[in-house]
């Protein structure tokens, strides 16, 4: 018994004999269900195949969500109930604030521009000889990691003294020129557009990838019908590309949104959320784990898990939407 309660290679097996039995006892139970008929035969069937996916469904994310929620209204240690304590601090400490005003220009920044730059890259090199090219230097960055761009565009944004040599390339450039070097990651408030710059040089490939397939699919017909009516490109972009591409773009805006509002691994790389570069998610972290107050960082997270719901919902309502009008 010892062995399987304290060796790591006897939790290892252990752990393999009860996963051999859970995919015994599925493939028992669909057997059985297969000599069935009717409703018995529909019930097991998704219990057979929906049921594993629901199960770590609920203890990988149903399951913490909740907790989550229960220990924000507990103390630091998880041990007395204290109330709506945790988010009076939340929504008047300074730094918790300073974490939500940093967010919100993360939130609204990022989803636009990348958005804004991916949609115009692809329409002024959709059917040009060099798109395939141009195409993936712009999609490049989306292969390197959050925390591989942090520290790529840390050293770009590097600082040294005005008598030390810059390793900067930023600051190399600027003191080549004659210009004193800048605290691009030091000094707020811009600091923080600097760290958001970073989150838009990645998505934009993302947003670029999508919006062009979306725009390849609008029908020959409308746009052939567009130019004989004597549209000019503006009138062609607004009134035929982007009505036809709008649930693409509802998909990408509301994707990147999301993505953003979680933002931890840029902030933590290049600033730590020092400096006035803090946001939720970072602060989740320094609460939960850096300082120890389970509260606090569960407060957070719940911030983080409420205010996404509302964009889930919206993207959820447009595709639903959009799949009434094909349906019609």
């Amino acid at each position: 018994m010892d062995f399987f309660l304290y060796s790591k290679m006897g939790q290892m097996l252990l752990a393999v004999i009860v996963f051999a039995a859970v995919v015994a006892g599925l493939l028992l139970v669909a057997r059985l269900a297969d000599r069935l008929a009717g409703r018995s035969r529909m019930f097991w069937a998704l219990v057979v195949f929906a049921g594993p996916a629901l199960l770590l469904l609920g203890v990988g994310l149903i399951y913490p969500a909740i907790r989550t929620i229960i220990m924000s209204f507990m103390n630091r240690n998880s041990t007395e109930f204290v109330g709506l304590a945790n988010y009076e601090w939340l929504f008047s400490n300074e730094d918790s604030l300073q974490a939500f005003i940093n967010t919100f220009w993360w939130v609204v920044l990022v989803p636009l521009v990348s958005t804004t730059v991916g949609l115009l890259y692809a329409i002024l090199v959709d059917g040009k000889r060099f798109e395939k090219v141009a195409k993936s230097l712009l999609f490049m960055p989306m292969a390197i990691s959050f925390v591989g761009a942090g520290i790529i565009w840390k050293f770009v944004y590097d600082y040294r003294g005005a008598a030390q040599d810059q390793i900067g390339l930023l600051n190399a450039v600027l003191t080549t020129i004659g210009i004193e070097p800048v605290r691009f990651l030091q000094d707020g408030p811009w600091n923080t557009f600097f760290l958001i710059f970073v989150m838009i040089w990645i998505q934009a490939g993302f947003a670029m990838v999508l919006l062009s397939a979306a725009i390849k699919a609008i029908p020959t017909d409308i746009v052939e019908a567009a130019r004989l009516d004597g549209v000019n490109p503006w009138q062609m972009f607004a009134r035929i590309t982007v009505p036809s591409i709008r649930p693409t773009l509802v998909v990408v805006v509301s994707t990147i949104s999301i993505a953003t509002l979680k933002i931890f691994d840029i902030p933590r790389t290049m600033t730590g959320g020092r400096f006035g570069t803090q946001v939720l998610a970072n602060a989740m972290y320094d609460q939960s784990f850096t300082f120890g107050n389970n509260g606090y960082g569960s407060a957070l997270a719940t911030a983080i898990f409420v205010l996404v719901i509302p964009i889930v919902i919206y993207n959820v309502r447009q595709m639903l939407k959009n799949r009434e009008v094909r349906g019609a």
